[in-house]
């Protein structure tokens, strides 16, 4: 999505131009529209009426006598993207019509770049219009193609690959001069300013319904390029990709399906959350603040996390995808494109140790430990030089490879390194890439880090020494210890948690400071490690809850107050506004930690506010909200600001780690349902005003219908679990894949 872009990626909010059009012109009246709002909105137009559901978006509109309904969908097992556009003449009159699809091709990271060697040439065999980019070295022979159909004939059809005959001198996408003329020349080849451009005419009767197809796609050649025109050349054959998209998402998202008293927080668990993670973050790796296509090393690692009961396999095949990034000294790309290999190598403090805690969370979830002896090579690349925070290097697979479990235990050994007051090293960021002038010099600290590395030397140590490894087992167990009171003898400011201490030792994230007082990271994952004692993680969530929590605009804020003119300068970060993204506002994948927080105190009534404050469909439930939010209010934002002039303004959506903790945070936070080996379990934190919650869980062929209870308004209770009416001796609920139709109910009682 970024590297191989068939067609634009323009990231411009403003304008927001398009980089594929469909064009209708009534041949009679001499009108040009779009049935989508840009770039011709209609002259007398109704309202355009878009629908995002998952795996499709379709537009309905109705002018100049004609009802037009655009579908736009991904086919499920191919790359094709299909477009049909439904045409019913409402009149008494038939109707002459011109249908173009015009497309700017980019074959690479930008057109700027590749619009000089980009080739058009109209396929003999299947009339569609085919594009490549020989110096698209990444991805060699590679053929885009673009074909237009009418029910099952292919229309008169007429095209041009020259974007200046289609669009005309001095003209642009809103008046293109080649839907005024009979037809198109038909010229293609090199040398051009390239498009694909696809004109035909047709004849609608009165009453009539048309349904024209246009296919968009790429084939590794000639041949594969030949055969997915073929397959999806009439709408029949569309209809039935159609529904096998709609099909491929219901039973990936209806593997779990929510009903409690909250119709928003269904929503999102039941629908959004689990689409965008696999859409958008696994997939699509692109959105509309970002096309970046590559894997962050940290990122997909969480993303997977929120998949063990939908699609566990893919999680398993991403935890081995990342460990082939690593290096043998046990760090590794920070993000690399999966085509060619390429990433950057860092001094990034956090990545590496996101590989055992996916690792540990999978096995634990899923009883998979085959995982831990699955051989995977490492890389092989330059280290960094002593000057150097980070490097784009070559790296290619090394002769050398070692199990899963080696790769962890070797991520685990390049983090055991410690400053001055025995925290560990930031390098040039820990999980905030913006701090990354706090450590650079080699002895900056970082209390979250020292809490996320508590929290895997513990586990990790208990599955050593499962497998037989005492000493290592033995080593992090020492070490765990040793940082956790390096944590209490340095990293608590009073009232709360420091965040680290720059190379010169001035803390940061104290009161002291006078920007960057209070980080919430560094307060939730005392709780979320268990390494916090509970008196001093009770104040620090107090310190939070008061300087943090904005239930006034909506916001759980990152940290306060925002950096300005501070120094020693902490990065990047202060190169944002203050309020903005990080640097303030609202960063909605620590929020969710807060709320993980809270839960983990047994505090169901305040999870569950904090979570309906944050949630973004009650961002947009007024047209105020609306105007406020200004962004999806179906998926999450990475961020919220908080600046006087923009509070409560989302920013940075779908593309965002924060979905998949949302999901986590609601599924196996709020509503306890955890999966366990063969099996699940369920221990809720609840809000004490609801009385219970239903769900249902799909495995394979059964059906498990869970009631849950809360008889005495508990937040927190103990489960007394019945499954088709015999009472288990504890809460663990075996999955059976037997066909049947199980009822399963959970009772909260006080301990």
């Amino acid at each position: 999505s970024q590297q191989n872009r068939l067609t634009p990626w323009s990231n411009d909010p403003v304008s927001d131009p398009p980089g594929e059009v469909l064009y209708l012109r009534d041949e009679d009246a001499g009108a040009t529209w779009t049935p989508t709002p840009l770039p011709v909105r209609a002259a007398d137009a109704g309202p355009y009426v878009i629908a995002h559901g998952a795996g499709y978006t379709r537009y309905e509109h109705h002018s100049h006598g004609i009802a037009q309904t655009l579908l736009v969908a991904v086919a499920v097992d191919e790359p094709v993207k299909l477009a049909r556009l439904t045409l019913r003449n409402l009149g008494p009159q038939p109707r002459r019509l011109a249908v173009a699809a015009y497309l700017e091709w980019v074959l690479g990271a930008t057109r700027t770049q590749t619009q000089p060697f980009i080739v058009t040439e109209r396929d003999a065999e299947t009339g569609a219009l085919l594009a490549r980019n020989p110096y698209n070295t990444d991805y060699p022979g590679r053929i885009a193609f673009a074909a237009l159909w009418l029910e099952e004939e292919p229309l008169a059809l007429t095209v041009t690959g020259d974007r200046l005959e289609f669009i005309g001198r001095n003209r642009g996408l809103a008046n293109p001069a080649g839907l005024e003329r009979p037809a198109l020349s038909g010229r293609v080849g090199a040398g051009l300013d390239p498009c694909g451009a696809l004109l035909a005419r047709l004849i609608l009767a009165p009453g009539a319904t048309v349904e024209v197809v246009l296919l968009i796609g790429q084939a590794h050649d000639r041949d594969q390029a030949r055969r997915l025109v073929r397959r999806f050349r009439g709408p029949e054959q569309v209809r039935q990709a159609l529904a096998a998209v709609q099909t491929h998402w219901d039973t990936i998202l209806g593997t779990v399906q929510v009903q409690t008293p909250d119709p928003a927080f269904d929503l999102l668990l039941n629908r959004w959350l689990l689409y965008q993670v696999l859409a958008c973050r696994l997939w699509g790796r692109s959105a509309f603040y970002q096309s970046g296509g590559a894997y962050g090393f940290r990122d997909q690692l969480q993303d997977v996390l929120a998949l063990d009961f939908a699609r566990p396999d893919l999680a398993r095949q991403h935890i081995l995808r990342a460990a082939e990034r690593q290096f043998p000294e046990g760090d590794v790309q920070h993000w690399w494109h999966p085509a060619t290999g390429q990433g950057v190598r860092t001094r990034s403090s956090d990545d590496y140790l996101w590989l055992p805690y996916a690792a540990m969370h999978y096995v634990e979830a899923t009883g998979d430990t085959g995982l831990w002896n699955e051989a995977v090579p490492f890389l092989k690349g330059p280290r960094l030089e002593p000057d150097q925070q980070e490097a784009l290097v070559p790296a290619v697979p090394s002769a050398q490879s070692a199990s899963l479990y080696e790769h962890c235990r070797r991520a685990l050994d390049n983090g055991l390194r410690f400053g001055p007051h025995g925290l560990p090293l930031i390098g040039n960021g820990d999980w905030n890439d913006g701090m990354n002038r706090v450590g650079p010099g080699g002895r900056g600290e970082s209390i979250w880090l020292g809490w996320f590395l508590v929290a895997n030397l513990e586990r990790f140590a208990g599955l050593a020494g499962e497998r037989g490894d005492a000493g290592t087992a033995e080593r992090y167990r020492r070490q765990a210890a040793s940082v956790k009171e390096a944590l209490q003898t340095h990293g608590w400011d009073g009232a709360w948690y420091r965040r680290a201490y720059f190379d010169d030792g001035t803390p940061l994230g104290s009161a002291q400071n006078d920007e960057c007082q209070i980080d919430s990271i560094a307060q939730t994952w005392g709780l979320l490690s268990g390494a916090a004692p509970p008196e001093r993680a009770r104040q620090a969530m107090q310190s939070l809850a008061e300087r943090l929590v904005r239930p006034q605009d909506g916001l759980i804020l990152l940290l306060a107050p925002p950096f300005n003119q501070s120094k020693p300068n902490p990065g990047y970060i202060q190169g944002y506004v203050p309020g903005i993204r990080e640097n303030g506002g609202q960063y909605t994948h620590a929020a969710l930690w807060v709320i993980l927080a809270y839960i983990e105190q047994g505090d169901g009534d305040r999870a569950a506010e904090l979570f309906r404050l944050i949630n973004p469909i009650y961002h947009a439930a007024t047209p105020e909200a609306v105007a406020r939010y200004k962004v999806e209010p179906y998926v999450v934002a990475a961020d919220v600001y908080s600046h006087p002039s923009h509070v409560g303004r989302g920013g940075w959506t779908w593309y965002t780690g924060s979905a998949a903790w949302m999901y986590r945070t609601g599924l196996e936070g709020l509503l306890g349902l955890r999966r366990q080996g063969a099996g699940f379990t369920l221990d809720p934190c609840l809000p004490r005003d609801w009385p219970g919650f239903t769900l249902t869980l799909r495995h394979g062929r059964a059906r498990y219908h869970v009631t849950v209870t809360n008889p005495e308004r508990l937040s927190r209770g103990v489960p007394r679990v019945t499954v088709d009416g015999q009472e288990l001796a504890g809460s663990h609920v075996r999955l059976v894949d037997d066909g049947g139709a199980h009822r399963v109910h959970v009772e909260l009682r006080k301990a």
